[in-house]
């Protein structure tokens, strides 16, 4: 669908959605029935990201920094086998199985070191073949829904592995992290306990921060800064996917603990290369949003055969390694008379997305189409711990913030003020844990209700978690069918764990049944005299809430973006010193968004 005619549909709709609200709002907070029934017609099945699993909460000797209690799963693998995904995650104590991609069962298994980070897990004729970072072992299991593993061999010890099976049968082990060392590949023999098949190979030329500049860890540093650099980038968590001959070997670069942490890839006609860079590098890219990073991931097929990119997701507040799981569109395309080009799509990522199957071109649009409807919207609540910790923090659109009651009483309350009568689909609930005391899984479950109201006096249940006992750090609940409200308020039940109520982001989305924004004007970029870096820049336009740059190497292909939430300019780093970019700006608020047709190079500063 063209933006042309995407802008149209959505201005259509709000229109509809804004009479049907005056005519009704008067006999119920619940749209009327026929219009109701149009809306369960085309309603899809959603999630959003970061994905709402039982992270568990680190061992106390992990936390190295303010030894705060906190969660953590990262460097994710997936495997599609017989109509399920499984995913294994670092330090989880187990893994995770889902037939839909949306609802997930977890497993605690015997075996193998759960502690170890970035397991990687292939399967080899008949068994699941699994090792682990840091680890000098490999473990099979005959099933592992059973949890059942065991060890089958020693190794050498390697870093961030990845095992790849060939389609000539032929199994590769992929490895590095390291600020100072490149990619390592070698071949295994299944046949021999899985001994390497001659020397571990260096694949890749290592980090080249100077002329990628996403590698930098210092993004907006001179090249006397970089050189200078004391904590240096680390290029690490490989991940192999083979496409028409071409071996696409991903990496990440340049910290997990950085929000701009992302994926790039070198390709090769042979599994062991040699190897060279891709100028649209790196190709999974989320440095704003909500939550950030999208890096140290997976890349795989669904069940339909269409691509995602599981990755790695940064909150990093208590602890460097604070972080979650997310899921995003990936694919390829073509690129002229090169091989095809590996997509990740992360524009408004940690937005509600369709499942898997149901967007007809997911690498261009793959959202729900539900805007978020409580960006920086008037907030109160029953109490704060303290002022670091005010209620407008939960509607800041930053995952690394919070709102915190000063108890974890129950009846401890949040309320938000939409500002009007807005069309609600779906809310996302993140819980911050604040003040949490545990250090392993947590065997308990936030419980609340949510209520809804027009006038901010009487109020309706929309979410009833009294009785709930999963444990939902965020939780995201997708209506059965919309309510239109005003009001809306979060009402502690059961606080787990020892902490405070607290909520680093409670997030409302479907319409504000107006009209989306005004396109900008005045659009100009310039590349600095540093390359890495551009400044964009472009005329406010008064109905959006907020900027979305969207550039790329080619006019055509702008697959990077970046959110802007105030001024109207915005200096972007990480670019290719040897690559041509070309932007445009959308623009976005609570009815929809508007995309920008014009498309500018960006001009090279004289």
């Amino acid at each position: 669908m063209s933006p042309i005619s995407y802008s149209l549909r959505q201005l259509r709709n709000n229109l509809l959605l804004r009479i049907a609200t005056l005519l009704f709002a008067a006999f119920g907070l619940m749209l009327p029935q026929s219009q109701l029934a149009a809306q369960q017609a085309d309603r899809p099945v959603t999630f959003c990201n970061p994905l709402d699993l039982p992270y568990r909460f680190a061992l106390k000797d992990w936390t190295l920094s303010k030894g705060a209690s906190t969660r953590e799963a990262a460097d994710p693998t997936m495997v599609v086998h017989k109509g399920e995904y499984w995913l294994f995650a670092s330090k989880s104590g187990g893994y995770w199985h889902s037939k839909d991609m949306i609802h997930w069962d977890f497993i605690e298994p015997t075996g193998f070191p759960t502690e170890d980070y970035a397991p990687s897990v292939k399967i080899v004729g008949d068994k699941w073949v699994l090792t682990t970072s840091g680890g000098r072992a490999v473990y099979t299991s005959d099933d592992p829904a059973t949890g059942k593993w065991t060890k089958v061999n020693d190794l050498a010890t390697f870093m961030d592995p990845e095992l790849f099976l060939d389609d000539d049968g032929k199994l590769y082990l992929y490895s590095g992290s390291s600020p100072d060392k490149p990619i390592f590949g070698v071949e295994l023999d299944p046949n021999n306990k899985y001994e390497p098949i001659g020397g571990n190979k260096a694949l890749l030329p290592g980090l080249d921060p100077l002329h990628h500049g996403w590698e930098a860890r210092g993004l907006f540093g001179s090249d006397e800064d970089i050189k200078n650099e004391k904590s240096l980038p680390w290029m690490e968590g490989a991940w192999m996917t083979k496409h028409k001959g071409t071996y696409y070997l991903q990496y990440a670069a340049p910290a997990t603990e950085m929000k701009e942490y992302g994926d790039g890839v070198y390709i090769s006609d042979k599994p062991l290369g040699p190897y060279r860079y891709t100028a649209y590098s790196p190709f999974s890219y989320k440095p704003t949003g909500f939550i950030g990073s999208a890096g140290h991931s997976s890349t795989y097929q669904d069940l339909g055969g269409r691509y995602w990119h599981v990755s790695s997701m940064l909150i990093g507040v208590n602890y460097f390694f604070e972080r979650r799981l997310g899921i995003f569109p990936a694919g390829f395309v073509p690129n002229a008379s090169e091989p095809d080009e590996l997509v990740t799509n992360t524009y408004l990522g940690d937005y509600p997305q369709l499942a898997p199957g149901l967007a007809k071109d997911p690498l261009n649009d793959n959202l729900a189409g539900w805007m978020l409807l409580s960006y920086k919207k008037k907030a109160t609540a029953s109490s704060t711990l303290s002022d670091q910790y005010k209620p407008e923090l939960a509607f800041d659109e930053d995952i690394r913030t919070w709102w915190a009651a000063a108890t974890s009483n129950p009846g401890e309350w949040l309320s938000v003020d939409l500002g009007k009568p807005s069309r609600i689909d779906a809310v996302q609930i993140n819980f911050a844990d604040a003040k949490s005391t545990v250090y392993d899984r947590l065997r308990d479950s936030y419980r609340y209700i949510l209520e809804i109201s027009e006038d901010g006096k009487n109020w309706k249940t929309l979410v009833d978690r009294k009785d709930n006992t999963h444990d939902a750090p965020h939780e995201y609940v997708q209506l059965d069918k919309p309510v239109v409200a005003r009001y809306a308020k979060l009402t502690n039940l059961h606080t787990p764990g020892g902490a405070v109520f607290s909520v680093s982001g409670l997030r409302f989305f479907g319409s504000g049944m107006g009209k989306a924004p005004k396109q900008v004007d005045g659009l100009s970029a310039e590349r600095l005299s540093n390359r890495r870096l551009m400044k964009v820049s472009w005329k406010k336009s008064p109905t959006a809430d907020f900027y979305i740059v969207r550039y790329g190497i080619k006019p055509d292909r702008l697959t990077y973006n970046f959110q802007v939430y105030d001024g109207e300019s915005v200096t972007i780093p990480g670019l290719n010193t040897d690559s041509e970019y070309f932007f445009t700006v959308d623009t976005v608020n609570d009815s929809g968004i508007t995309k920008e047709t014009e498309v500018k190079p960006v001009l090279s500063r004289k």
